[in-house]
């Protein structure tokens, strides 16, 4: 039984990874269309920050859900383009910022459970994914012989993977803030 359990609570934290990133891509869209640089290019790109957060939390199963959402994001018709192409870019969302925590895990002595965490090793890993993301994403577009593939789309996908990525993690930091001052308490979890 507590295989079932623990397979039960993979696929439910796979499932709402997929959820949240949906959410979060389609919002994404809605604001920031003008800032838009090229199809998939975003200047601020708010995902990228959810991206780093569910990997960082919840690993591997983060990471799945997060290719699967795009897959769906892909389907559904974000990206008008072929299997091939849609898993490749599927594949990148969900790795690129797997990558990103392992490489301050084993590189910044972080602990697995982030308990030692600080801003600047978070910062690094923000830079890490965002280097990997838009990197990765760029090489792909090119090889796939998409639109988006160049360096100033490489750039403008790296300075919005960074600033997405800022600014959800201001956001969070602002929220646990809040709840901590209305619960009257230095730590959210006692």
């Amino acid at each position: 039984m507590p295989y079932l359990k623990a397979s039960g609570q993979f696929l439910f934290e796979i499932i709402i990874s997929a959820a949240l990133y949906m959410a979060f891509f389609y919002l994404n869209q809605t604001i920031t269309t003008p800032l838009e640089e090229a199809k998939g290019v975003n200047w601020i790109f708010l995902p990228a920050g959810l991206r780093i957060f569910l990997t960082l939390i919840l690993d591997y199963s983060g990471a799945i859900g997060l290719a699967m959402a795009s897959i769906l994001i892909n389907y559904i018709g974000f990206y008008e383009l072929d299997f091939t192409s849609t898993l490749g870019i599927a594949v990148i969302c969900g790795v690129a910022p797997l990558l990103g925590r392992h490489f301050v895990i084993h590189n910044l002595k972080v602990q697995a459970d982030l308990s030692n965490i600080s801003i600047k090793q978070l910062l690094v890993i923000i830079i890490a994914y965002s280097l990997l993301s838009s990197g990765l994403h760029q090489i792909w577009f090119a090889t796939r012989g998409l639109d988006s593939g160049s360096l100033n789309h490489f750039i403008a996908m790296f300075c919005g993977d960074i600033a997405g990525s800022i600014l959800f993690v201001a956001i969070i930091k602002y929220g646990i803030d809040l709840v901590k001052g209305r619960w009257g308490r230095d730590n959210l979890i006692e």
